[in-house]
Formats: C-alpha cells, sequence, structure tokens
C-alpha cells in the first residue's frame, strides 16, 4: 500500500515538472522575440484564417523558375527548382511604423500560411541547407510574404507521336488543399509576368517557345477550390536526332544500293552488304527505342522512319535474290534437250505431208466449204457461251498475258531499273515524310 502511494506521488510531481517546463519554454521564446513582434504575436490564433468572417482571404503567388533538370518521356515528367513567394494580407498583423520586419522563418510556425501544394507533383522537398529555405517578411499594413525553395517532380502529360519532331505543354498547377473559394482566393501578382527565369533557361534537348498563366477553379466532391496554372511550351531540339539517327540510317540506305553496281556473280558481295546493311539497321532502331516509354499507342515519327528505311534496305536484298533467280532461270531456258528437237522436225514433217496431200483443187474446195460451216456453228456457239457467262480459258490467257507482262527478258536491266527506281522512290518519301511531321 505505501508503494503504491509512492509511486502515484512521483507521477504527480512528473506531470507538474512538465507543466511548468512548457510554460517556462513559452515565456521564454515570448521573451526572445522583439516588443513589436510581441505585440503582434499575443492573442493571434494561428489556426484561425484572416478575414475569418469577413469573406474569403485574397492570396497572390508568383514564382522564379530556378532550373529545370530533368524532362523524362519514359516517367512522363520533369524537375524543377523553384521560388514561390505568396503575398496576403492579416490585418491582425498591422504595426505601427513605415519598414517591414523579416523575420527567421522558423518563426511561421506562429502565423497562419496558406495550405498550398502542387496538384501533380509526384516527389517534392523543400531545401533545409544551410537552414530551410523559407521568408517570411510583414508590412506595416498586415501585408505577409511568404517565400519558400522547392525541388519538385511533376507529371506532364506528353504526346510522342511526332517525336522527335514534337512539342510538348506542361503544367504546374498550384490549388489549396483544404479552404475552398469561400475561404481563400488564388491570383497571380503580375499575370503572365508573374514567372520568371525561362528566358535565361538552357534546356539539352528542348526551347522554350512559349508561357502563360491562367486562374480557374478545381472541382471536387468536397466543393470547389481555387486553381492557379501555368503553362509553358516545349519544343524538342532536332539537330541531335539528325546526327545521331537520322544521317545514319540515310546513309545505311545509300550503302545498300552499293550492291546494284555489283556483277550478280559475285554472289558473297552482295549477300555480305545486304546482311550486314540490314543487321546495324536493325541495331539502330532497338538503340532509338531504349530512351522512350514502350507504349503500343506511340507510333512515333523516327518509327516510321527507321522502318522506311529498313524496307529500303530489305529491298535491295530481295531485289538480288530476284534477279539471280531470273539469270539462272535464263540459262536454263537456253540450253533445250535435243528430244524436243526432235519433235519440232517430226512436227514439221508431218505438217508437208498434209499440204502435199491437199494438192487436188477439187478436195481443197471441198475442205474450204466444209471449214467455212465449221467455222460458222462454231462462232454461234461462242457467242451462245459468251451471253451466259465468261470462259474460264479467257480469264486464263488474260491472267497469262498480265505476268508476260511482268516478265524481264533480260534480267541484267533488273539492277539498271533498281539503280534509278529505289534513289528516286527514297526522295520522294522522304519529302512527304518531312514535309508531313514539321507542317501538319
Amino acid at each position: 500500500m505505501y508503494s503504491l502511494k509512492c509511486c502515484s506521488l512521483r507521477a504527480l510531481f512528473l506531470s507538474m515538472l512538465c507543466r511548468s517546463m512548457q510554460i517556462s519554454e513559452a515565456e521564454g521564446k515570448s521573451e526572445i522575440l522583439p516588443p513589436t513582434i510581441q505585440k503582434i504575436i499575443k492573442g493571434y490564433n494561428k489556426y484561425l484564417r484572416p478575414f475569418f468572417d469577413n469573406g474569403p482571404v485574397s492570396v497572390g503567388m508568383s514564382l522564379d523558375i530556378a532550373s529545370i533538370d530533368t524532362i523524362s518521356e519514359i516517367n512522363m515528367d520533369y524537375t524543377a527548382t523553384i521560388f514561390l513567394r505568396q503575398r496576403w494580407t492579416d490585418e491582425r498583423l498591422c504595426f505601427d511604423g513605415n519598414k517591414s520586419l523579416s523575420l527567421d522563418g522558423r518563426l511561421v510556425e506562429m502565423l497562419w500560411v496558406p495550405d498550398t501544394f502542387i496538384v501533380d507533383s509526384k516527389k517534392s522537398f523543400l531545401h533545409d541547407i544551410t537552414v530551410e529555405n523559407r521568408l517570411i517578411r510583414i508590412y506595416p499594413n498586415g501585408t505577409v510574404l511568404y517565400a519558400l525553395r522547392i525541388t519538385t517532380t511533376v507529371a506532364c502529360s506528353m504526346d510522342l507521336t511526332k517525336y522527335p519532331m514534337d512539342k510538348q505543354t506542361c503544367t504546374l498547377q498550384l490549388e489549396s488543399w483544404g479552404y475552398n473559394i469561400n475561404d481563400v482566393m488564388f491570383y497571380w501578382t503580375r499575370g503572365n509576368d508573374s514567372v520568371r527565369g525561362l528566358d535565361t533557361l538552357r534546356l539539352a534537348q528542348y526551347t522554350v517557345e512559349d508561357h502563360f498563366t491562367s486562374v480557374s477553379e478545381a472541382v471536387y466532391e468536397t466543393g470547389h477550390y481555387p486553381k492557379l496554372v501555368f503553362h509553358f511550351e516545349l519544343k524538342r531540339n532536332i539537330l541531335y536526332f539528325i546526327l545521331e539517327t537520322y544521317v545514319p540510317s540515310i546513309l545505311l540506305v545509300v550503302l545498300s544500293w552499293v550492291s546494284f553496281w555489283i556483277s550478280q556473280s559475285s554472289v558473297p558481295a552482295r549477300i555480305c552488304i545486304g546482311v550486314t546493311t540490314v543487321l546495324t539497321m536493325t541495331t539502330l532502331m532497338m538503340g532509338s527505342r531504349t530512351s522512350l516509354p514502350n507504349a503500343n499507342c506511340f507510333i512515333k515519327a523516327i518509327d516510321v522512319y527507321l522502318g522506311i528505311c529498313f524496307s529500303f534496305i530489305f529491298g535491295a536484298l530481295l531485289e538480288y535474290a530476284v534477279a539471280h533467280f531470273c539469270t539462272l532461270h535464263r540459262l536454263s531456258s537456253k540450253e533445250l534437250p535435243k528430244d524436243e528437237d526432235e519433235d519440232v522436225e517430226e512436227r514439221n514433217g508431218v505438217l508437208a505431208a498434209v499440204t502435199n496431200s491437199f494438192s487436188d483443187p477439187d478436195d481443197a474446195n471441198k475442205i474450204d466449204s466444209n471449214k467455212s460451216s465449221k467455222t460458222s456453228i462454231d462462232a454461234k456457239r461462242e457467242r451462245s457461251k459468251a451471253s451466259g457467262c465468261v470462259s474460264p480459258m479467257s480469264v486464263a490467257k488474260r491472267l497469262f498475258c498480265i505476268f508476260d507482262c511482268l516478265h524481264v527478258k533480260n534480267p541484267y536491266h533488273i539492277d539498271n531499273y533498281a539503280r534509278f527506281s529505289f534513289p528516286l522512290s527514297f526522295i520522294i518519301i522522304n519529302v512527304f515524310y518531312w514535309v508531313y511531321y514539321l507542317y501538319f
């Protein structure tokens, strides 16, 4: 029983000691502050916003873009370091004088500040070297300037169908987390001039073409919230891709055309050029896709061009296969066997005997009359058949004529045709490609 009483007395003593220490710490903080700040903070409630009963408080914002570090097409985001400045008026912080008061950033915990957040932020942090990079400045009329230095990674939806001749429009959206439009109103302090620093940025792959600001409202299930949006348009620099991808692919296509000037009898040389260019082009296509998202919905402009170049290189390899086959077929057709020659001679002898047997004029007249009657009967039959449907033999003859027109009499002319047709078609396709992706 005695031990229980001792434990309860000890607990009571410790609780009274902690309370006295908290009171002394609060009094110590107030004693450290200068008299002007002590007068301002006295009776100040940081949990209530300014003009709590007299309408919403207006918060003006401005940005300074210190740097845009990375723009990732794989993750579809960008990382930027910004200086965010917020300005509002709190009537409870008015004081006598004509000079502003710059306070330590750690005193922000004693004041009310807007609950601003970056909407599409994936990861953000406040710089704290050597101290937290925050600024609090109070003016005599109660205006508060609150500045932060933030590095944030923000999502940016990109359309890569025209990559690398694309333009991307990214945004930086600022909203209030808990206060709706009845409590807080956001506005840009200087309109489009509220955002600075983009004119001096030097990015690796992009150029900032345009930027502007807008004011809107975010509608959620919990209400309408103030929203500020900063838009900036990025244009990709294509020179790197011309030197890295387009020029090598064009040179590979031209290299594949060298085989057209090599004799068809040089099988190893022409096959070596064709296979080497095909494999090199495949490696180039695989390397160009490593820095891009593997999404089926994106058929990029660079993929189209590499596909065109691969088709021409593969076509050059097939051209030699066709030319070589036609050459072998022609050589084999020239060497007729002896049996066919004998058959031709026998046919000629039979025809001569038939002509001799019809030397009698009377018999000849009879045969002519019989032939004329048969031809008239055959003509009637053919007309009746033509009126019903087209005979399969006529269709076969027409198809044979078409294939006969495509037949190359001299296979060695195939290379001559290829020397002219391949470069001409490649130039025409290039004109259509660049006009479409640069101007449409």
